[in-house]
């Protein structure tokens, strides 16, 4: 047994320091919780930044034949597009003249690499961003615009360097943009509700 002995010139212990130390310990504690718990809070996705990357729902009952709705997606544009039979008619005459029109580089998902690029033939869906430097192209759907030639058959236009689209978001020859415009996850939740963001899900 090992005895310790005091040495009588010490000090007796101050009660009320030692109450003083161990509250002043239990504060820096209490600090450093507090300063942790709102750093690990801001490694966390906020509530903006979830909503940013989320699925857009989105009603396209009132989008008439011809008419166009543009949405927001990941702070991108995103392009509805109700096309008509004569829209749908001008994709072929148009092929000849495109880089890529069989859609054979990766730009949408399996379901949109047909003729239309799209799950429904008359509502196309792409993201309204040039792939030449990220402009925003702009409607130019009348067939035949002065600016374009006689044999234009209607699509996008971007104002930046010329890059054109036909109605389907492939892009024509000769212009800067390389290719197609990229066509997002999308899938129908109902007749009329769109789902941006989001493939369908798989059955199982």
């Amino acid at each position: 047994m090992t005895t310790v002995t005091l040495n009588p010139s010490l000090p007796a212990p101050d009660p009320s320091r030692r109450q003083w130390l161990l509250a002043t310990v239990g504060l820096g504690g209490a600090l450093v919780v507090g300063a942790v718990v709102p750093f690990a809070g801001s490694l966390l996705p906020s509530e903006r930044a979830k909503a940013a990357g989320a699925p857009v729902e989105i009603d396209i009952s009132r989008l008439q034949p011809g008419e166009m709705m543009v949405v927001e997606w990941r702070g991108k544009p995103v392009w509805v597009l109700h096309r008509t039979p004569e829209m749908l008619e001008s994709l072929k005459k148009a092929e000849p003249n495109l880089v890529d029109p069989g859609s054979s580089v990766a730009q949408q998902p399996a379901y949109a690499g047909n003729g239309t690029r799209s799950i429904r033939p008359e509502i196309f869906v792409a993201v309204g961003i040039c792939t030449h430097l990220g402009c925003s192209p702009g409607q130019a759907f009348e067939p035949g615009l002065a600016a374009l030639g006689s044999d234009w058959p209607g699509g996008f236009l971007c104002p930046c360097h010329g890059s054109t689209f036909d109605l389907a978001g492939r892009v024509f020859k000769n212009k800067p943009a390389p290719s197609n415009l990229v066509i997002p996850p999308h899938h129908y939740l109902a007749e009329t509700r769109l789902l941006i963001g989001e493939d369908a899900p798989v059955a199982v």
